[in-house]
């Protein structure tokens, strides 16, 4: 199997600054590997830095210590310690991320939108356009949405423009914050759909799965984070 994503002994706490720099201890010690292919989900109750994890691994998050490893463009790179300009490409290239919240500028049209991980990659407008039209069918948003902005769309369509974006491009590695939050049993079955494809063709998925049949469909292993907080006794995966 080919290696993707290693983190050794990551660590990670909040600093308060507003209330006299008091520090929330989040990680100590975290370890985890994905080969290509594989999707592991992160369990454990709310509130225990699942979504956290995820954000550290997209350098949206600092850690203290310990190491991101990401294979990217024949090499490793250290996401915790990463110059900014390697990690815009590490994004543009080899880490798709599908968040709980789409953030996109006003009077973007939804097919733009969604293109748009496709054209940073170097595809050719139209090409890019019809991969997203695609997508945005097979998620089932109308065609008369396309040409608008996705800012009033419901809670549901953000949340499948949300998952085009992170689909439209053929991303090795791929962390999933809910990718079927907010969505019908449909459209999930859907989502679960387009991560058996991209673990099909080798990417390797990391995601918070909150729904147990979801999370059994499509993961080949559970990691419980509550294992890596400060003070908890080591337990094995899920």
């Amino acid at each position: 199997m080919t290696a993707m994503l290693r983190i050794e002994n990551l660590g990670k706490r909040f600093t308060l600054h507003v209330q006299d720099g008091a520090e929330i201890p989040v990680f100590q010690g975290v370890d985890l590997a994905l080969d290509a292919g594989d999707c592991v989900a992160l369990t454990g109750p709310s509130g225990t830095g699942k979504s956290s994890l995820l954000r550290m691994i997209y350098a949206n998050y600092l850690c203290q210590e310990g190491r991101i490893d990401l294979w990217h463009d024949g090499a490793w790179v250290d996401m915790a310690t990463a110059a900014p300009r390697t990690v815009l490409d590490v994004r543009r290239r080899t880490l798709g991320y599908v968040s709980q919240f789409l953030r996109v500028i006003p009077r973007v049209p939804t097919l733009d939108v969604v293109a748009e991980p496709l054209r940073a990659m170097g595809a050719p407008a139209d090409a890019a356009r019809d991969a997203a039209a695609a997508l945005l069918r097979r998620l089932n948003i109308p065609q008369a949405l396309w040409r608008l902005s996705p800012v009033t769309f419901s809670g549901g369509e953000k949340q499948r423009i949300n998952v085009a974006r992170g689909f439209v491009a053929p991303y090795p590695v791929l962390l999933l914050d809910e990718p079927t939050a907010s969505l019908d049993a449909a459209n999930s079955a859907i989502v679960l759909e387009l991560i058996a494809e991209a673990r099909a063709r080798g990417a390797a998925v990391l995601g918070i799965f909150h729904d147990r049949a979801a999370r059994d469909a499509v993961c080949t292993d559970q990691v419980d984070v509550t294992r890596f907080k400060p003070g908890s006794k080591a337990v094995s995966h899920a």
